[in-house]
């Protein structure tokens, strides 16, 4: 561990396992104060027993990002357990994929309920605590999917993590003068708990499709997120970045054929 976020507030939506798991592991140990936050109650307190267990400070808190009322309770368990917001990581996601053919309104309402008003629901009630404090950051987990690549049944996902950025940039602006500062990270192929079942012929042709020639972990993307997060990245905001190994690149598959 060391004290570079030494007693700061961290939230981290969908932290119950996979990337905000380890985004949130990341920044205790790094010396945060962390609220791990997730649909999943038991998922949110297995990643809280992992940081304690690692000598971290961690808080649990079971909410669906989706519900107004849900996000606001998160906010003040925040402020009851740590006395501010520094951080927020609104990570929370889903990703159920569906043609556009068979996609009904249901699935349509329920993927940008969670993922994009989610997103806005968290930004409205934690930036505003931290225009009162004085400043803070805000962390956004967008995707290559949508507002750079394309892939068959994730329309609604890919509009969603699109939308996202467009909601961001306007959201920075409005945000800045309190020293708010608002930006994303977008993930290309990273190994999760959801590859476990693809099979490795799938994994490989994945594999096949990054320059870098591996899949990424969630530890990079936690990595672009402390960045972020931290003094040195004062002065950006609005900005997306990705982290993909290299994957939206190629002009096409030819690009990385051996010479």
């Amino acid at each position: 561990m060391t004290d570079r976020f030494r007693d700061r507030s961290v939230i981290v939506t969908g932290a119950g396992k996979g990337i905000g798991r380890t985004i949130a592991r990341v920044f205790a140990r790094e010396g945060a104060r962390v609220l791990v936050v997730d649909v999943d109650a038991q998922g949110a307190a297995d990643t809280a027993a992992t940081i304690r267990k690692d000598g971290g400070r961690a808080e649990t808190c079971a909410a669906d990002v989706g519900v107004r009322a849900d996000v606001e309770v998160m906010a003040g368990e925040a402020l009851k357990h740590f006395g501010g917001i520094d951080v927020l990581v609104a990570n929370a996601g889903i990703f159920p994929s569906v043609t556009i053919e068979e996609m009904t309104e249901a699935d349509w309402d329920h993927v940008h309920n969670v993922n994009l008003k989610g997103a806005f629901f968290c930004v409205k009630a934690c930036a505003a605590q931290m225009r009162r404090q004085g400043g803070g950051r805000v962390l956004l987990t967008s995707s290559i999917t949508g507002p750079i690549t394309g892939f068959p049944g994730w329309a609604h996902y890919g509009a969603t993590k699109a939308g996202m950025l467009g909601f961001m940039r306007t959201a920075a602006i409005e945000f800045a003068r309190d020293r708010v500062t608002i930006n994303a990270v977008l993930p290309g192929n990273i190994r999760t708990e959801g590859l476990a079942d693809v099979g490795p012929e799938y994994l490989r042709k994945m594999e096949a499709s990054i320059p870098m020639g591996h899949l990424g972990e969630p530890e990079d993307i936690a990595y672009a997120m402390l960045f972020l997060a931290s003094d040195e990245a004062r002065y950006i905001t609005g900005q997306t970045l990705v982290v993909d190994g290299g994957q939206t690149l190629p002009e096409s598959a030819l690009a990385l054929e051996s010479e």
